[in-house]
């Protein structure tokens, strides 16, 4: 069930676009329409990057939000878990609160600031504004407060100082955690079509998602054929990441602690 659209991506993707466009594409891919995958990763579509210009972009945004939500998460996690401030429980709590604020309810003030910091059309205006995450930053506080405090205590007994005790323990333990929260926000930030829809009006950062999405333009004058090729290419990434990380991503999705 799953996989049937897809086989009929790729077999679409090596037929004619006349045929596709007339519903006459055949379950089978025909060999000889191969070489559509080749044009289009030098040359793109009418009115398009080429497809490894975009494949580039979308790697690039798709890493950058993975990293940055990973990287933020585990430091106000560990923030909130072990440290003794004033107002420590309150900013626990509106971090938790932003997410009854999905990014569409956002999406003007935050393209406002980054409007005001001239950072439209920039890459670093793509994938800033996504890098904060308060469910990854929930999930590794749960994973912290599973620490015994004997270790805690072992740890500082040791010598180790916050950094160390990070790095050397924390770190090491959530692991797994930190692979499955990988693979989900890479494909979260694959996907991304509004944002980088309102911020990159520029061509040279279009991702493979808008670029598909320019690709059909008018139906009166699709490319299908290349339309169909780069939604295939555009599965790849995402799902060699999946494969290549899915022992340990099942792993961290079954951790007992969280």
């Amino acid at each position: 069930m799953f996989a049937l659209p897809v086989w009929l991506l790729l077999a679409a993707s090596t037929q004619p676009s006349d045929v596709i466009a007339r519903g006459g594409v055949s379950l089978l891919p025909d060999p000889a329409g191969l070489g559509i995958y080749g044009q289009i990763w030098r040359e793109g579509a009418s009115g398009s990057s080429p497809v490894a210009h975009m494949l580039l972009v979308s790697f690039g945004m798709a890493m950058a939000i993975a990293v940055g939500k990973i990287t933020i998460s585990v430091l106000s996690a560990y923030a909130v878990a072990f440290f003794r401030f004033p107002f420590r429980k309150l900013a626990f709590w509106t971090i938790f609160i932003t997410l009854m604020l999905p990014v569409e309810v956002r999406i003007i003030p935050t393209y406002s600031v980054m409007a005001g910091l001239g950072l439209i059309n920039t890459f670093t205006g793509l994938t800033m504004p996504l890098i904060a995450s308060a469910t990854a930053t929930l999930l590794f506080r749960q994973v912290f407060l599973a620490i015994p405090d004997e270790l805690v205590e072992a740890a500082r007994m040791d010598g180790a100082g916050p950094w160390r005790f990070l790095r050397d323990i924390l770190l090491p333990v959530s692991a797994a955690n930190v692979a499955a929260l990988f693979v989900i926000l890479f494909v979260y930030g694959w996907n991304q079509y509004l944002w980088p829809l309102l911020v990159a009006t520029d061509p040279r950062l279009d991702t493979v998602v808008i670029g598909i999405v320019k690709m059909i333009g008018t139906e009166a004058a699709v490319e299908w054929q290349k339309v169909m090729a780069t939604a295939v290419l555009a599965l790849v990434p995402p799902v060699v990441v999946v494969v290549l990380m899915q022992r340990w991503f099942v792993k961290g999705l079954a951790e007992a602690d969280k």
